[in-house]
C-alpha cells in the first residue's frame, strides 16, 4: 500500500521487473486505475481491466501480488489468504488505515496475522522510534547504496536568486534534470501582507518558462491535475522530456529520477524540516553530485534551515525538530507544543531502554498482571479497542 496513485504505480512497474520471469500475476488498484500483469495479448505488458474482475480474481487468489493506494482497505477487498503486508511510506497513512489493512488478513478461513513490513524515510527522534516501534523489529538504514554522494544543501536568498538559476541551467546544460518546489499551487490571497512572499506553482511554472528558462522544456505538477494529466508529465520528466518540473509537495514521495540533479524549494521556511529532508531526498538518486537550494526570504527561520544545510543524518534532524516544537502528549492528539511528562521522559535513551527491560520482565513473569493492579487497571483503560502494534 503506497499513499499516492504516482508511488503505487512505480511500485507495480518495479514488482514486474522483477517477478516476470516467475509467470506470476501482478494487480494495481488505485481509485483510477484496476491493471494486470501479463496481459492476455502479450506476456511482457499489462493491461487494464474492470474493478469487479480484479476484485474477484485476488479473492480467489489468481492474483498474489497487488499494489495499491488505500483503496486496498476498502470493504470490497477481501483475500483468500493475505500473507504479507508492505506499507510503504508509512508515515503518511493514519494507524487506524494501518491497522485496517493487516486485520483485512484475518478472516472466517485465517485467523493468523499477515508479516508486516512497514517503511518509511521520515524520521522520528530514535527514543521515539525505540518506544513506537519496540515490539517490531527495527532497521535503520542509515548509509548511502554504494557510489552514492550526499547532497550539496544551500540556503539561497533574493540576493543568490539570479545565481541560484545559472547553477541550475549548468546542470541542466549538462543534461541533468531540475525541481522547483512551490507551496502552493494557486496564487494566494494577495490582500494578506505574508502572501507576497509565497510562490504558486502554477504562476512560477508561467514566469520561468516565460522569463528564466525559455530554452528549456518544463512541466507543472501539482494535486489538483488529472490522473491522466499526472501520468503525462511524470513519464515525459521520467524519459527526459522535461528539463525542469515545477511541482508543489506532491512529489515529496514517489518520485525516482536518477537524472535529476538539483531541486531548487521556495519559501522553504513554509515546510517542516522532515519534509524538507525528504524533498532533498528527490535528488539523491544517483552518483552524481546533487544539490538542494533552500530559498528563504524570511531570516528567523535561517537558524532551522542552517541545521538541515549542514546535517544529513535525519535521526538528528528529527531530534533538533522536537526541541523547537516541542513534542506535545504522549497519551493524546495533541502532537507539538509544551511537552507532557511522559513525552520528556522518552526524550531519554537510557530511561527508555530501562523501561522496555522491566515492561518485559513484567510480562514474561506474571503475563496478566496479576501481581500488579494498578498497571492492570491502566492496561484495561486502553484495550477497549483493538490496538495497533506499529
Amino acid at each position: 500500500m503506497a499513499p499516492t496513485e504516482i508511488l503505487a504505480r512505480q511500485h507495480f512497474e518495479s514488482f514486474i521487473a522483477n517477478f516476470a520471469q516467475l509467470g506470476i500475476n501482478i494487480g494495481l488498484l488505485t481509485g483510477s486505475d484496476c491493471r494486470k500483469f501479463p496481459s492476455k495479448i502479450s506476456p511482457h505488458t499489462h493491461t487494464a481491466i474492470s474493478r469487479s474482475q480484479l476484485l474477484k480474481w485476488v479473492a480467489n487468489g489468481e492474483i498474489p501480488i497487488l499494489i495499491g493506494t488505500q483503496t486496498l482497505i476498502q470493504k470490497t477487498v477481501r483475500w483468500k489468504r493475505l500473507g504479507f503486508v508492505i506499507i510503504d511510506e508509512q508515515h503518511r497513512f493514519g494507524v487506524m488505515q494501518r491497522k485496517r489493512l493487516v486485520a483485512q488478513g484475518r478472516s472466517a478461513a485465517q485467523s493468523a496475522v499477515p508479516h508486516l513490513l512497514s517503511m518509511t524515510a521520515t524520521p522520528i527522534p530514535r527514543t521515539l522510534a525505540l518506544t513506537l516501534y519496540g515490539d517490531l523489529d527495527l532497521t535503520l538504514l542509515d548509509e548511502l547504496p554504494p557510489g552514492r554522494r550526499a547532497v550539496i544543501t544551500k540556503i539561497a536568498t533574493e540576493k543568490t536568486r539570479l545565481e541560484t538559476y545559472e547553477k541550475i541551467k549548468g546542470e541542466l546544460k549538462a543534461g541533468r534534470q531540475c525541481y522547483i518546489i512551490c507551496p502552493r499551487i494557486d496564487l494566494p490571497d494577495l490582500t494578506k501582507a505574508t502572501a507576497l512572499i509565497t510562490k504558486s506553482a502554477k504562476a512560477e511554472f508561467e514566469r520561468l518558462r516565460r522569463d528564466i528558462f525559455p530554452q528549456f522544456h518544463l512541466g507543472l505538477l501539482h494535486g489538483k491535475l488529472g490522473t491522466e494529466d499526472k501520468e503525462e508529465v511524470m513519464r515525459d520528466f521520467v524519459a527526459g522530456k522535461i528539463n525542469i518540473l515545477v511541482a508543489t509537495s506532491v512529489v515529496e514521495v514517489g518520485m525516482n529520477v536518477p537524472n535529476a540533479t538539483i531541486i531548487l524549494i521556495e519559501g522553504a521556511e513554509r515546510f517542516g524540516l522532515a519534509q524538507l529532508h525528504q524533498l532533498r531526498g528527490r535528488v539523491a538518486r544517483s552518483s552524481e553530485q546533487a544539490y538542494c537550494y533552500l530559498l528563504t526570504t524570511d531570516s528567523t527561520n535561517t537558524p532551522r534551515l542552517r541545521y538541515l544545510e549542514s546535517t544529513k543524518d535525519g535521526f538528528a534532524l528529527a531530534e533538533y525538530d522536537l526541541t523547537l516544537r516541542g513534542a506535545g502528549a504522549l497519551a493524546g492528539n495533541k502532537q507539538w507544543g509544551l511537552s507532557d511528562i511522559g513525552m520528556e521522559a522518552i526524550k531519554n535513551l537510557k530511561m527508555v531502554e530501562a523501561a522496555r527491560l522491566e515492561a518485559r520482565r513484567l510480562i514474561t513473569e506474571n503475563s496478566e498482571l496479576t501481581n500488579y493492579p494498578r498497571l492492570r487497571a491502566r492496561l484495561a483503560t486502553l484495550t477497549g479497542r483493538d490496538i495497533h502494534f506499529e
